[in-house]
């Protein structure tokens, strides 16, 4: 049982530490609003990937190289609107700072929207996480679960922490603050062409 523990803390690690474009989108809410508005988001892989575990778990490593590329394509564009809604937001920093009403739920909602559209965790649960928990349940149920939590576990306290060290950023002041949404906003649209060139060129 600890083998299973250990290797999901450390894949649930590596997958909240690698970047992408759920942790752009939270650094992005975060430096506008601050940790409590992106701290919910951070917990949005436990709503969007329900559905990731159910569809993975069944078809395993088949998933077509069609589905893959129009996940890239919908799920760049959605990514590049939230760059251009973080430009609009550094365009009008004072006014966002002075007017900006912190609503969490939505910003869960739009991570957990990033992270259905995003292919990653589709190949992440299909081709490493999918079999390695269907091993585990096949020799002990408690496997199962126990790989699934401990995953889930490093996954939001990782990301959470990510979201912190940038909440500490957006306290450094507003100058720096308003150059890191801006940084922000690039580093998403970076993420959103980069999806819709892999999912026009079919890479």
């Amino acid at each position: 049982m600890w083998a299973y523990c250990i290797a999901g803390l450390m894949y649930g690690f590596a997958a909240g530490a690698q970047p992408g474009p759920l942790n752009a989108y939270l650094m992005s809410v975060t430096l506008r609003h601050g940790f409590r508005r992106a701290a919910p988001a951070a917990c949005a892989p436990l709503i969007s990937d329900a559905f990731i575990i159910a569809l993975t778990l069944t078809i395993l490593s088949r998933i077509p190289v069609a589905l893959i590329r129009w996940l890239h394509l919908f799920g760049g564009a959605f990514v590049l609107y939230l760059a251009w809604d973080a430009w609009r937001t550094y365009r009008h920093f004072e006014a966002a700072e002075e007017n900006a009403k912190s609503n969490a739920v939505q910003s869960v909602w739009k991570a957990a929207v990033i992270n259905l559209l995003n292919p990653s965790p589709y190949l992440g649960w299909s081709l490493v996480l999918g079999p390695f928990v269907l091993q585990g349940w096949r020799e002990s149920h408690r496997n199962g679960v126990v790989i699934v939590a401990a995953f889930y576990l490093a996954l939001v306290g990782t990301t959470l922490l990510i979201v912190w060290l940038f909440d500490f950023a957006r306290n450094a002041g507003p100058r720096v603050a308003k150059t890191l949404v801006a940084v922000s906003s690039v580093v998403l649209a970076g993420f959103g062409v980069y999806q819709v060139w892999l999912g026009a060129t079919g890479r």
